[in-house]
C-alpha cells in the first residue's frame, strides 16, 4: 500500500500535480456532462421557485425571495458537484482497477487523498461560479463579505469532496454511489434552509432543523452574500472544520488499511 516507500518532496509534488491535473482534466474534458447540466438545473430553480413562485411568496427576512434563495441554490450546486465528482472518479478507478497502480506506488496516502479532493473542489467551485453568474440575471446580489463567502464555499467543497471519497471507498457497485446522494444528501440539502428561513418554522421543526449540518453551511454562505443568517457564524465554521478534520483522518485511515480496496 502507499506510504510504505520513502517519498521525496520533488516526487511528491509531481505526484500531487499529476493527480490534480488528471482529476481536473477529467471533468473539463466532458464539460457537456459535468458543467452544463447543473447550470440548466439551477436555472430552472431560479425560474420556477424564484420568478414564478417567489413573486407570490414576497420578501423573506428583508430580502426579495429571489435574493434569499440565490445563495442556497449556489451552495446546492457546489455540494452536489464536489461530492459527485470524487465518488464517481474514485469508484471508477476501483472498478477499472487502475487505483491499484497508484496504491503500490511511492505516492503517500495524503497525496492520493489531496489529489482527488482537489478535483472535487475544483468542479464544485467551477459549477458554483457558473451558477453565481446565472443568479446575477435573476437577482441583484451584493456580496456582504468576500472573505466569508470564499472561505465558506471552499471549505464546504472540501468537506463534500471528502464525503464523496469515503462513499467511493465503500461502494462495491455503481448503484452504491447513488445511495448517499439520493437518500441522504438530497433530502438534507432541500431541508437545509435553501428555500426558507428558520423563522418560518414552528419551534419543534426549527430545533430539529438545527441537527442538519447543511443548514449551517447554507446560512454561513448566505451571510457572506446577504449579511443575514439564522445561525451563529462561528458555530458554522466550527462544525465545517470539525467535519473536515474527522473526514480527513477517516479517509487516510481507510487508505492505510486498504478498506474496500483489497480484493
Amino acid at each position: 500500500m502507499a506510504g510504505f516507500y520513502p517519498a521525496y518532496p520533488r516526487q511528491t509534488l509531481i505526484a500531487l500535480r499529476t493527480l490534480v491535473w488528471k482529476e481536473t482534466h477529467r471533468y473539463l474534458r466532458i464539460w457537456l456532462q459535468t458543467l452544463v447540466p447543473p447550470a440548466i438545473t439551477m436555472t430552472l430553480y431560479f425560474v420556477i421557485f424564484g420568478s414564478l413562485i417567489g413573486s407570490r411568496v414576497g420578501p423573506m427576512d428583508g430580502f426579495s425571495f429571489m435574493e434569499f434563495i440565490a445563495p442556497g441554490i449556489i451552495m446546492m450546486s457546489v455540494i452536489t458537484n464536489a461530492y459527485t465528482n470524487v465518488v464517481s472518479s474514485f469508484f471508477g478507478a476501483k472498478f477499472q482497477r487502475h487505483i491499484e497502480e497508484l496504491l503500490v506506488s511511492p505516492t503517500p496516502n495524503y497525496v492520493i487523498l489531496a489529489g482527488y479532493v482537489a478535483g472535487g473542489v475544483g468542479r464544485g467551485l467551477f459549477t458554483g461560479l457558473i451558477v453565481t453568474i446565472i443568479a446575477t440575471f435573476f437577482a441583484d446580489l451584493q456580496i456582504h463579505s468576500i472573505p466569508i463567502t470564499i472561505s465558506v464555499v471552499f471549505l464546504t467543497a472540501v468537506l463534500f469532496s471528502l464525503g464523496g471519497f469515503i462513499n467511493g471507498v465503500f461502494a462495491r457497485k455503481f448503484d452504491d454511489i447513488a445511495i448517499v446522494p439520493t437518500f441522504i444528501l438530497t433530502p438534507l440539502t432541500y431541508l437545509g434552509g435553501v428555500f426558507y428561513s428558520l423563522s418560518m418554522l414552528p419551534d419543534f421543526w426549527a430545533r430539529l432543523s438545527m441537527a442538519n449540518p447543511i443548514l449551517y453551511m447554507v446560512n454561513a454562505f448566505r451571510y457572506g452574500i446577504l449579511g443575514q443568517s439564522d445561525i451563529p457564524l462561528a458555530t458554522a465554521y466550527l462544525l465545517i472544520l470539525g467535519f473536515i478534520t474527522a473526514g480527513t483522518f477517516f479517509s487516510l485511515w481507510l487508505l492505510r488499511h486498504g478498506t474496500g480496496l483489497r480484493s
